[in-house]
């Protein structure tokens, strides 16, 4: 029998733009969509293409494949996950072949953890030892962001590279407010796409854990009115984790920068991460990072002031 898509109500309204995500919502859409990406072949099933209506895995194709009840993951689908075991997420994790933060994504939006409302909206401090450690990073570009991908501080030579972020009201010192709302970041990144692309999946991956977050739900709506990028990006409902890679980039004063780059969780707020950047040894890019170094002031003439911030 050929499946019909048939999305909940709280599935098709979704989460409006600025107002509280809704977690029933998002499950049946992170749900739908990444079952829409799998086909029949990609998991050893027969493919009868002429007869589909539907992109992806039929849903009673992943039932079978999860090991559960086709009325039992509909009702899944649909954002009633109340009671629903670990062991029924981690098959149907299995069966949608979930990568590692899929798969805590799902957990999060099927069992969610209580938050304290207060917390989600509290401001984030930064240790004063983590503030020396920055400074001390004095020919390497380091940053530590927290929720929402807010930066919460940054060193000297992260204003030569990314220019001044201390000239911008603190709620605007916001990765994907910058990205998707700042011309100067499709200059800066030369993969631009990507780089959106990344920091969609890494606030959808934030939205998971803290759907009730005022501030969250202000900046995806803001970011839902003011680009269309963001808006389509945003409707794939990918997740990522922040991690390591590399990045190239176009400074306005030394040119083309290939750097590579490593994420830290902080052992004592998991929620805020040091993002620290280097260029290989002898290389071009490396020689351009020595004099912005070397510049001092003169390096930000682009971002000017090079300061820390003390939070």
């Amino acid at each position: 029998m050929d499946e019909r898509p048939e999305p909940s109500p709280d599935a098709a309204q979704g989460s409006a733009p600025g107002g509280p995500l809704d977690r029933r919502a998002e499950l049946s859409e992170f749900l739908r969509t990444r079952r829409a990406r799998l086909k029949p072949e990609d998991v050893g099933l027969p493919d009868f293409g002429r007869h589909r209506r539907v992109p992806g895995l039929r849903r009673e194709e992943l039932a079978q494949l999860a090991g559960v009840s086709v009325a039992y993951y509909t009702r899944l689908e649909q954002g009633n996950g109340r009671n629903v075991s670990a062991e029924v997420l981690d098959a149907i994790a299995r069966a949608l072949r979930l990568s590692d933060a899929e798969h805590a994504h799902l957990t999060h939006l099927a069992k969610p953890k209580q938050h304290k409302k207060k917390q989600t909206g509290r401001t984030q401090q930064v240790r004063g030892s983590l503030l020396q450690l920055l400074d001390t990073m004095d020919s390497c570009p380091a940053y530590i962001t927290g929720r929402r991908s807010d930066i919460l501080a940054w060193n000297r030579m992260a204003s030569a590279v990314f220019g001044d972020w201390a000239e911008l009201p603190p709620q605007e010192r916001n990765w994907a407010r910058m990205v998707f709302l700042r011309p100067e970041s499709r200059e800066l990144f030369v993969d631009w796409d990507q780089k959106a692309t990344d920091m969609v999946s890494f606030l959808r991956m934030d939205a998971g854990c803290h759907p009730d977050d005022p501030k969250l739900s202000a900046l995806v709506g803001e970011l839902s009115v003011k680009s269309e990028e963001f808006r389509r990006l945003w409707a794939t409902h990918d997740v990522k984790e922040k991690g390591y890679g590399v990045k190239r980039l176009h400074h306005p004063l030394v040119g083309d920068l290939t750097l590579s780059f490593e994420s830290f969780h902080l052992p004592d707020d998991g929620e805020q991460m040091l993002i620290a950047y280097h260029a290989e040894p002898g290389s071009a890019s490396a020689e351009a990072l020595r004099l912005l170094a070397s510049w001092g002031t003169d390096a930000t003439k682009a971002g000017k002031a090079p300061t820390t911030p003390r939070t």
